[in-house]
């Protein structure tokens, strides 16, 4: 019911219609909060990672034991597919599924639009190399603009969508 009046009073020229600066001002995006992203990574490590960690460990490789005694061809038949996947979503909507669930997208730090593919994929291996190393993600506790050292490096950031 308030939207009919709403429109009324606009049509009756009550209310102006909002300018298009007005609009810009309240669509401006918003860095995602660190919380929001992490809960977003693990969502995608249990959409996305287990499954195919299942798949590689008991299809491909047999067991787990084989897995244990080939540790580091097993993690390069995990992260192999899972560079691919990750890569065609954020290529594609510039979303994961984990991104989707809390309405976050990737984009471009200085121009705001859907990031380069280098920079999607420069992006995913610095990603693993801070979480690896942990120092990359603490970045983000000590800066203002809450990026990670994978965010500074591929030169994308991770923003709401439903500001």
């Amino acid at each position: 019911m308030a939207k009919k009046q709403r429109f009324r009073d606009i049509k009756k020229g009550k209310i102006q219609e909002p300018t298009v600066i007005e609009k810009t001002k309240r669509t401006r995006a918003k860095y995602a909060p660190i919380t929001t992203k992490i809960k977003a990574f693990i969502t995608d490590v249990f959409m996305l990672l287990m499954p195919i960690m299942y798949i590689v460990t008991y299809l491909v490789m047999g067991s787990l034991q084989e897995f244990q005694a080939n540790i580091l061809s097993g993690w390069i038949y995990i992260l192999v597919p899972n560079f691919i996947i990750v890569f065609l979503f954020f290529w594609k909507s510039g979303q994961t599924p984990g991104c989707r669930a809390y309405s976050i997208e990737l984009v471009d730090a200085k121009t705001g639009k859907k990031a380069h593919p280098l920079a999607i994929a420069l992006r995913y291996y610095f990603e693993l190399l801070s979480i690896i190393s942990l120092v990359g993600l603490l970045m983000a506790l000590f800066r203002e603009d809450k990026k990670c050292l994978h965010d500074l490096l591929s030169g994308t950031i991770l923003i709401q969508t439903d500001v």
